[in-house]
């Protein structure tokens, strides 16, 4: 079997650059937005807006029962949302099945649960959030510091009620995940090198 890693993190706490430096450092393949273009390419849907779907809080009334519905009319968008949440699901095991790998965000941790990955959660304290994503932030986006918390919370709200809809358990619990560790308190590399030290 696989050595699968899995990343779920919150927005503007490094964990796409983690993720990066560990599959460096392992030698191993790494796949973020790579899922979005693959997701696109099979459903031919634009990537901006396979990107926007997976980001964005489901309607409360579809039902959790992924795959199953018991109402008469179904939203079409609902059920267009729901064949890209399968279609990520395919292409997930699809890639994790192709050699070892760090995958982040999509929901990897529960898709791949028969797989037994070592699931990591990235966080970080909200002013580390905020430095990291104004460092970010091209020069037509001048956000004030409210405006900019606001994204932050906004998204993760939206990465929560995704994640928790789709798997029905809480994205964050540390109960779901093998190591949760804060990016605040170390250098990057120090943080990886010790993933490393975990993993071996």
């Amino acid at each position: 079997m696989n050595r699968i890693i899995t990343i779920g993190r919150e927005f503007g706490s490094g964990g796409r650059e983690l993720g990066m430096k560990l599959a460096e450092k392992l030698q191993v393949a790494y796949y973020d937005k790579e899922i979005i273009t693959e997701i696109a390419k099979k459903t031919s849907l634009a990537e901006q807006y396979v990107q926007q779907v997976v980001e964005r809080r489901p309607s409360q009334w579809f039902p959790l029962t992924v795959g199953h519905s018991f109402f008469l009319n179904v939203d079409p968008l609902q059920e267009q949302n729901l064949s890209i949440y399968q279609e990520q699901c395919r292409i997930v095991k699809e890639m994790a099945e192709k050699s070892d790998c760090v995958l982040v965000g999509r929901c990897a941790d529960f898709i791949l649960q028969d797989k037994k990955p070592f699931r990591i959660f990235v966080y970080a304290d909200l002013e580390e959030r905020l430095a990291r994503c104004r460092k970010r932030l091209s020069p037509q986006e001048q956000l004030s510091d409210r405006d900019l918390k606001q994204r932050i919370l906004d998204i993760d709200r939206n990465r929560a009620a995704y994640y928790r809809f789709y798997t029905g358990q809480v994205w964050g619990d540390k109960a779901c995940y093998d190591l949760c560790i804060n990016t605040g308190c170390r250098p990057m590399d120090k943080l990886v090198s010790a993933i490393e030290e975990i993993l071996s």
